[in-house]
């Protein structure tokens, strides 16, 4: 592996404090592979070989039960998916797929678990990670429980303007994928576009122009406690 992955593995807050020979032990094992778009890299119900480190491009995390399937997470550069069933040795619980195309390294998950045994640092930074994950779990469930679908597109588009730093803005992913991710259907994703227009959101195609912030905030009432994933 070139050293120029190597550091951008090393400088995740998950690796960053290991001690230099675990790392160094870890990384002997790992190797980078580039896949084309719409490859399946895991499958939920499989036992995980690998953990998985986004380096480049994009990837969906999805589910499937009795013919449907839903989107639940997008992982971008540069982040790991999925720990959790690594670590446990347990089933994954989602799929994964590229969305681009998209380098990925993979280190294997036998590694992983005899470095969690033995370097403290590394195993409290996968404490913390596991955390956080299970607290943005926690919150996108409280999203799609006690919020109506309109007021979830609202929140959302409110997030992704902050992200983006202005009121106008692209879709960072297709309206099907949008709608799975935010439970509906599409064509109830059309009309809850619709239902926002008097709040001053225009949609042409993918993009996004918030016309009215405070009126559209007023209406959705955005939380820290739903909306703030990285808290």
């Amino acid at each position: 592996m070139s050293d120029s992955y190597r550091k951008e593995v090393r400088d995740l807050a998950l690796f960053s404090d290991m001690e230099p020979a675990n790392f160094d032990a870890l990384m002997r094992g790992a190797y980078v592979q580039n896949f084309p778009p719409r490859i399946e890299l895991i499958t939920e119900g499989e036992t995980p070989d690998f953990l998985h480190i986004v380096i480049s491009g994009t990837v969906d995390l999805f589910a499937s039960w009795n013919g449907r399937e839903t989107s639940l997470a997008t992982v971008r550069p540069v982040s790991t998916f999925i720990l959790a069933a690594t670590i446990k040795d347990a089933p994954y619980l989602m799929s994964a797929r590229t969305l681009e195309k998209s380098r990925i390294v993979l280190l294997p998950s036998e590694d992983v678990r005899a470095i969690f045994d033995k370097d403290n640092a590394f195993a409290r930074a996968i404490v913390s990670e596991l955390s956080q994950c299970y607290r943005a779990v926690v919150k996108n469930t409280k999203d799609l429980k006690l919020r109506t679908s309109l007021e979830r597109l609202a929140n959302y588009l409110l997030r992704q303007s902050q992200r983006a730093g202005t009121e106008t803005f692209d879709l960072n992913m297709e309206k099907r994928r949008l709608a799975s991710f935010l439970g509906m259907t599409p064509e109830n994703l059309s009309r809850a576009f619709k239902g926002l227009e008097p709040y001053g959101v225009l949609v042409s195609g993918n993009h996004i122009t918030i016309k009215q912030p405070e009126t559209l905030s007023g209406f959705a009432k955005p939380s820290p406690l739903i909306d703030d994933r990285m808290s």
